[in-house]
């Protein structure tokens, strides 16, 4: 009777042993997550923002989810559009796309090509992760809808090389009079004033946009887009004429027209060039000991300055999403739905942490010792009330090309300012 009573006892405790080894699996197999597979298309090499990030992100994912890897995709800026309209066309776009200009968007999503990321993020539980304002910078340029992920949330402005403005007796220019006379001082003395990029031509066109907002106010690209003025407008021209006589005068440097992106970057980092207008996405370059050279102790910015009795917002603060990325709901998968949403969750400070970098993203526990370049971008955003877009972000894919195909030409003399906004006219009404 005992030995019977011993034997019950241990097959009793040997199928709870098997039951908890067998709960404890189900257990472990639940809390891994089936592997996800994302790619990203997009106009940014492997080590800047955006893939490092990503690529950190997923690295953390697959602890959750083994086996869930992350591509990035390379593309040239002035390749991308065409690269994204024939990959949808093959039904062929990643997960993550850059976003292409404001009517191919608005074709992709009637096509079902664009996730509307307010309406995934509120599924999934992550609307918070978004920050308003970058949110409601989304919807004026995609026709009220959040169309694209803000992997950035820039400020625009000049940066600019405090060293060599105080080693020749110069001041923050408070108008655009006092900009234009600094850049004939350092060209005088044998600096070049301006870093910029001729191939990718919106450099350029964002002093052209800027010009306009402090001239006739943060409506007037708006009274473009309606048909209530034009770019040939005499007073839209001159603000092109203005960036015809920066490059005129040479401030621009020679060879603008054949720069690119990144050796442009590298004439302001390298300190061989004292200004360079461009937005806050240029953190991670300018945290990087590496690339900048000059330190970050003689980093400074500045908004641009207004013109003179100009209508426009002051001081005057271009804002932006920066290249923002499309979701492409076909490769949504479960699996990858999981994954965006520990991305939502995560990309904010990943991106903070690594490369000091302000998104449109919550950012959940700030490093204790920000950079003093990310500290005025901080402080830059919080102090924006009346922000305004961009040259092109209310045109079409066609103009926007135009625009910046001839952005170069513009400063180098072999387009009249009048010729430039006629083209870029035309492609908007064509």
């Amino acid at each position: 009777m005992a030995v019977r009573r011993l034997v019950v006892v241990a097959m009793t405790g040997v199928l709870v042993t098997a039951c908890a080894l067998a709960a404890t699996a189900l257990g472990s197999a639940r809390a891994k997550k089936p592997a996800a597979k994302v790619e990203l298309l997009s106009v940014q090499q492997n080590d800047q923002l955006w893939p490092s990030v990503l690529t950190a992100i997923t690295k953390s994912y697959a602890k959750l989810a083994p086996g869930s890897t992350f591509k990035n995709t390379y593309t040239p800026q002035t390749q991308i559009n065409q690269k994204i309209q024939l990959l949808a066309s093959q039904g062929a776009l990643p997960l993550l796309y850059n976003t292409p200009a404001v009517d191919a968007v608005a074709q992709m999503t009637k096509a079902g090509q664009v996730v509307d990321v307010a309406k995934e993020f509120k599924k999934l539980g992550v609307s918070n992760e978004l920050v308003p304002a970058a949110a409601a910078t989304l919807r004026r340029i995609y026709n009220g809808k959040v169309a694209a992920l803000p992997l950035e949330f820039n400020i625009e402005g000049v940066w600019y090389n405090k060293k060599i403005f105080a080693d020749n007796g110069l001041t923050v220019p408070k108008t655009y009079d006092q900009l234009v006379s600094d850049a004939a001082k350092l060209d005088a003395k044998g600096i070049q004033p301006f870093a910029a990029s001729g191939i990718q031509g919106w450099p350029l066109t964002r002093l052209v946009g800027n010009l306009i907002f402090s001239q006739l106010g943060g409506d007037a690209m708006t009274k473009i887009k309606t048909g209530k003025a034009k770019l040939t407008d005499p007073q839209y021209v001159a603000a092109a004429q203005k960036v015809a006589d920066l490059g005129a005068k040479g401030y621009f440097g020679k060879g603008v027209a054949s720069l690119d992106y990144s050796p442009a970057e590298d004439l302001f980092l390298q300190g061989k060039a004292a200004m360079f207008y461009m937005g806050s996405w240029i953190l991670g370059e300018l945290n990087d000991p590496a690339k900048n050279q000059i330190g970050l102790s003689n980093v400074g910015f500045f908004s641009f300055p207004g013109v003179a009795g100009g209508k426009g917002p002051s001081p005057l603060i271009p804002m932006n999403a920066g290249q923002p990325t499309t979701i492409n709901p076909k490769k949504l998968t479960p699996a990858n739905e999981q994954w965006l949403k520990y991305f939502a969750q995560h990309y904010g400070d990943v991106a903070m942490r690594l490369k000091g970098q302000v998104t449109g993203f919550k950012v959940h526990k700030a490093p204790r010792n920000l950079s003093s370049a990310t500290q005025i971008v901080v402080k830059q955003v919080a102090a924006a009330k009346n922000p305004v877009l961009w040259f092109e972000a209310l045109f079409s894919a066609k103009a926007t090309t135009t625009s910046q195909q001839n952005a170069a030409p513009l400063v180098t003399g072999q387009m009249s300012a009048k010729d430039f906004m006629n083209a870029v006219q035309q492609a908007l009404t064509s």
